[in-house]
Formats: structure tokens, C-alpha cells, sequence
């Protein structure tokens, strides 16, 4: 007997969207036609560096597949170094919590906000300078911003807390606490 054909269900990543180390994604807003790809990644929680509030549609998929929201306000960082360290050694202390993982960071556009955040993720991996602002650049183009990038470069890592029994398997961020 012929077996009808499945059609497949389209999905559609959101923009700027990767993988940033085991269980951490990083992408711009998520949008309604983004929701079934986020469903793939199985996530547990979203954290988004947005001030506004975060949007009904996006609430309710975010209640009917169990993903918790962590929001920490952060300005856009377009002249003066106005983003709050504060917030970012708190987000930073969530996204080095494997229970939180697998994880998405966004921001509006998936750029500088994000691009901050995944900054300080690699110093705390080790990466160069050199790397990070690579990365950074890459996703902010075409506008890129020499404040962004001083902000990471001044963020003191030691300031971070996370409690070693829960810290994600990355070997790099093992040494680091465990030092």
C-alpha cells in the first residue's frame, strides 16, 4: 500500500540565531514563526535583555512549553557606558546554572545587548580579545560599537557568582570557577 507523504513542517530560525557553547543560543527577538523552531531546541529558559514587557504571544508560548523567562532590563549602549553590570553578573550567574539550560539570550535585534553578554561568556572560556570582538563584530555588522566592546573588556569576571555544584559541563568554565 502507498503511504501518503508527511509534509514537513517548515521552521524557521530566528534572526541572528546560533549556538553559542553546549545548551546556550543566542538570536534576536523571537518572533510568532520562530516558535516552532525554538520547540526543537527544547529549551528551559529564555532570558532576554529587552526593558520593555515581554509580549502576550510570546508569554503564552513561553507558559505551554514550560520555558522560563528571565528578563534583565539593559539599554541599548549607543554613546555612554550605560549598561548595568549588575544585570549582566546576574544574567551571567544564570546562564552558568546547567538548570537553566538549554537556554536562549536575545536581545531586540540579536546584536549588541547579546553580543555584550556572549562577550563575557567568553572571557569567562578563555577566548582572546582578539576572538571575542571578532564574534562580536560578526553579529553586530554593520554597526558595531567601540563602547560594546570597551564594556567587555573592562567587565570583571570576578565579580561573578555561580555555585559550582551546577555549573554547566564546559571544561573551560570548570577551571575558571575551580581555581
Amino acid at each position: 500500500s502507498i503511504q501518503p507523504i508527511e509534509e514537513e513542517e517548515v521552521v524557521f530560525p530566528c534572526d541572528n540565531f546560533t549556538m553559542v557553547c553546549k545548551g546556550v543560543y543566542r538570536s534576536s527577538f523571537p518572533k510568532r514563526k520562530n516558535f516552532s523552531f525554538l520547540k526543537k531546541l527544547k529549551l528551559k529558559s529564555i532570558l532576554t535583555l529587552i526593558l520593555e514587557e515581554y509580549p502576550e504571544q510570546n508569554q503564552k508560548f513561553l507558559n505551554e512549553n514550560n520555558i522560563k523567562l528571565f528578563q534583565f532590563g539593559v539599554a541599548g549602549n549607543k554613546d555612554l557606558m550605560d549598561i548595568p553590570e549588575q544585570a549582566m553578573y546576574e544574567a551571567l550567574s544564570v546562564i552558568l546554572d546547567k538548570r537553566n539550560l538549554p537556554l536562549l539570550i536575545h536581545c531586540n535585534k540579536g546584536k549588541h545587548r547579546t553580543g555584550c553578554l556572549v562577550g563575557c561568556i567568553r572571557k569567562i572560556q578563555h577566548w582572546s580579545y582578539t576572538s571575542i570582538f571578532e564574534e562580536y563584530r560578526r553579529f553586530s555588522h554593520p554597526k558595531s560599537r567601540t563602547m560594546d566592546q570597551q564594556f567587555i573588556e573592562l567587565f570583571e569576571l570576578r565579580n561573578v557568582v555561580a555555585d559550582p555544584r551546577y555549573l554547566p559541563d564546559w571544561p573551560e568554565v570548570c577551571l575558571f570557577f575551580l581555581v
